[in-house]
């Protein structure tokens, strides 16, 4: 079993409080599959405006917490920790559907799936679940690029 811990995430993502939003790898597989977490607190500052009488955790940041993950993989599975020239972009996103709320004290359990690799595209299948219920799924497509590209289009 393949597990990160978040002091070995902070070397693979450029994220940082409170944009972080991947606490722990659980398991992975190069070029296949990871599974990681995020537990979602009533401290994260997007509660205080979203909403302050029924905090729910923004769609969009559950999207991008999937995206962390796939990126985490994308880097696992080239064997290599991104430099102060790689950036890596989330460059789209198909199929989007929530299906349930993410609330304080609620643990976002990650899945995500290599579908397709090709000319720098990488294409996944992504869900997140909440004890075992489907809170959000889709398709992503990301793109590593090297600082001095990252101006031009992906």
């Amino acid at each position: 079993m393949n597990s990160l811990d978040i002091n070995q995430i902070k070397q693979y993502l450029p994220h940082r409080y409170p944009l972080l939003l991947v606490d722990r790898v659980l398991n992975w597989e190069s070029g296949k599959t990871i599974t990681a977490i995020k537990n979602v607190t009533v401290n994260e500052e997007f509660f205080n405006g979203h909403f302050p009488h029924k905090p729910v955790m923004p769609g969009v940041l559950m999207i991008e917490a999937l995206a962390q993950t796939a990126a985490l993989l994308s880097f696992l599975t080239e064997g290599r920790k991104p430099d102060e020239n790689t950036v890596v972009y989330f460059v789209g996103i198909d199929n989007a559907r929530f299906k349930r709320p993410v609330e304080p004290g609620d643990q976002l359990k990650m899945e995500v799936e290599i579908t397709r690799r090709a000319r720098g595209i990488w294409k996944y299948r992504a869900v997140a679940t909440v004890d075992g219920q489907v809170a959000v799924e889709g398709d992503l497509m990301c793109t590593m690029r090297s600082a001095a590209d990252a101006s031009q289009s992906a």
